[in-house]
């Protein structure tokens, strides 16, 4: 009898306390958005059981000696994840819609603002005594507005470590929910003909174009930022790999095996964050609440800039593809697409909206290596 009572009270059940409950149910949540709403499943899938996983009393799953530990301690904090994942994107993002309209640019170097707007923010809430950001702290909360995970996890790990579970959890919990937070300010900046616009086919890129601009970009960029050079160069990598054509085992592996094996112990990783006593405190909240400003500011500069374009160019572009100049590739761009087919089912938006959407990766890189270079 003594041995079942001593078994009940080292049980999970009676050690369980109310923090690790809450956060058991927000994991719960994560895995039914994951399953009955597919809002980007194989992010908040393994994210949702990583945080069931590390919330369980007694089992140490992100002790010093827990499997969850050892995942985020290879992964996250030397940053190899998030290279990794940068260099499948490459090899699955097409560069021929930027391209072949190069006004998008813009958009996606517009969508950036959020990101400097929250380094102000977290700056103005650390001046209230609210919170104790310092200005490194501030910079790896503000990256979260290019709604771009691995860029906000690679920033975090180098500039504040010790919160980069909360800002790994609110970029990615951001980029899921990309369907339900930027249809509404869309509509709110846009009129009914502005979603209406109908835009021109673009232009075929040539291949020749399209293997030599990930060297121009790299070469670019790194002798004027070198801090960026480690992002945006296996960006590169991965879409040389794709566009020269000689080497499909290597950009098949990083498109598929590499990336699926990558973002499940990415999502672990992050999930482990999650644990009540890192995650359930005033700091993390204020986080998630500058994170989530930063990325609604991001999509409005994105709409308001296409709509300041049109005042100065011939042919208008449709105001809801600025939306994506975030970089959560390539969910926002489908965002765009949806809400310009609700406007006029003949609206077809998703292959322009892929060049802001493109170009949001390249600005959130550049923008990483800036906080890098004047903060690090």
């Amino acid at each position: 009898m003594e041995k079942f009572q001593q078994l009940l009270l080292d049980s999970g059940l009676a050690n369980l306390t109310p923090g690790q409950l809450l956060m058991m149910i927000v994991g719960l949540v994560l895995i039914y958005l994951a399953i009955a709403k597919r809002f980007e499943p194989l992010l908040l899938l393994p994210i949702g059981f990583g945080t069931l996983l590390v919330n369980i009393p007694g089992a140490q799953m992100g002790g010093d000696e827990g499997l969850l530990h050892y995942i985020s301690e290879v992964g996250i904090h030397t940053g190899v994840f998030p290279l990794l994942i940068f260099m499948g994107v490459g090899a699955m993002t097409d560069f021929g819609p930027m391209l072949a309209n190069p006004k998008t640019l813009l958009l996606g170097a517009a969508a950036q603002f959020g990101i400097f707007g929250t380094i102000i923010g977290a700056t103005w809430m650390t001046s209230m005594g609210w919170v104790d950001f310092s200005l490194q702290d501030a910079a790896a909360i503000g990256i979260i507005g290019g709604a771009d995970g691995p860029t906000s996890i690679f920033v975090a790990s180098r500039l504040a470590p010790d919160l980069l579970g909360a800002i790994a959890v609110a970029a990615y919990s951001y980029m899921a929910l990309v369907p339900i937070i930027q249809p509404p300010i869309m509509k709110l900046l846009t009129t009914e003909a502005e979603r209406k616009i109908k835009m021109e086919q673009l232009r075929v890129v040539t291949k020749r174009e399209k293997i030599v601009f990930p060297l121009v970009v790299l070469f670019l960029v790194a002798m004027f930022l070198p801090s960026a050079a480690p992002l945006l160069g296996m960006f590169c990598l991965g879409n040389l790999m794709k566009e020269s054509t000689v080497v499909d085992r290597l950009s098949d592996t990083a498109q598929n095996a590499l990336m699926n094996i990558v973002t499940i112990m990415l999502g672990l990783a992050v999930g482990s964050k999650m644990s009540a006593e890192a995650f359930l405190n005033f700091e993390t909240m204020g986080i998630l609440a500058l994170g989530l400003s930063a990325f609604c500011v991001g999509t409005a500069a994105g709409i308001l800039m296409a709509k300041l374009m049109n005042l100065f160019i011939k042919i208008p572009i449709n105001p809801l593809i600025g939306s994506a100049g975030v970089s959560a590739v390539p969910m926002a761009a489908r965002v765009s697409n949806k809400v310009g087919l609700e406007a006029n089912n003949q609206n077809f938006l998703l292959m322009h909206a892929m060049g802001p959407n493109v170009a949001g990766v390249i600005g959130s890189a550049v923008a990483a290596g800036v906080m890098l270079s004047y903060f690090g």
